[in-house]
């Protein structure tokens, strides 16, 4: 992601807005996360405060420029991170500022502990946010590779052994609206689900890992008895 873009973007009334407007809806999406870790991977806002609502005894933001406390310098397709050790991972729109956004999903599902879950939050390319962003030539929004949709998210989340426990659309106000109309509270947010969910300006994804279960061999304890099937011997009631 494009720092200086990003920051510059957060000090403008849009910006702050959608800042503001996902981390309500996290602070709803991520109270189930309990556990010793939560990971927030990718800058978005100030440090990890979007991933502070799970319940971990720790939050740590993971980005390839991170430093200060509660920081981990790293690729985001490369975390170092141990095997199945983390219980959540929030990916901020990071996915469409990366080149490879596959392979962080893979990431993420390499780290994550068997039901630990996954948040995503992406803005919709059709939505009027994206279009906007489209016709300014990606002068509008934070500075992203490209803009990913919903249905795509879903096909990978699956594709990798994901279950979507939470899907919620919002952003219906058009981004030329002054800041106070993006309120998660507004009309616009709470019927716009309802009568207008292709018009989303962007969309907020929730994945447990499932976890395989593993069927059980039984021993063989002793061989099976072979039974040979011959012609029958004639005998002499056989015999006309």
């Amino acid at each position: 992601m494009n720092d200086v873009s990003a920051s510059d973007w957060f000090c403008s009334p849009p910006g702050r807005a959608v800042l503001e407007f996902e981390a309500r809806l996290l602070a709803e999406a991520l109270t189930d996360v309990v556990g010793f870790e939560m990971l927030q991977v990718g800058r978005w806002g100030e440090g990890a405060e979007l991933a502070a609502s799970a319940r971990a005894q720790h939050h740590w933001l993971i980005a390839p420029d991170a430093q200060g406390p509660g920081t981990i310098r790293a690729q985001y397709d490369a975390l170092p991170i141990a095997t199945g050790s983390i219980e959540g991972v929030l990916l901020p729109h990071t996915l469409e500022h990366a080149s490879n956004p596959h392979e962080i999903l893979r990431e993420v599902e390499r780290v994550l502990m068997g039901e630990g879950q996954v948040a995503i939050c992406g803005f919709s390319p059709l939505g009027p946010w994206g279009l906007r962003n489209r016709i300014s030539r990606g002068r509008f929004l934070p500075h992203a590779v490209r803009l990913l949709g919903e249905g795509r998210i879903r096909d990978w989340l699956r594709l990798l052994g994901f279950e979507i426990v939470l899907s919620r659309r919002f952003l219906f106000v058009a981004p030329w609206r002054r800041r106070r109309s993006a309120d998660p509270a507004s009309w616009f947010e709470r019927r716009g689900p309802e009568l207008m969910a292709p018009l989303a300006g962007a969309y907020l994804l929730k994945a447990r890992k499932r976890v395989r279960a593993l069927t059980p061999i039984r021993p063989v304890w002793q061989r099976a008895r072979v039974v040979s099937v011959g012609a029958a011997e004639p005998t002499t009631r056989n015999v006309a």
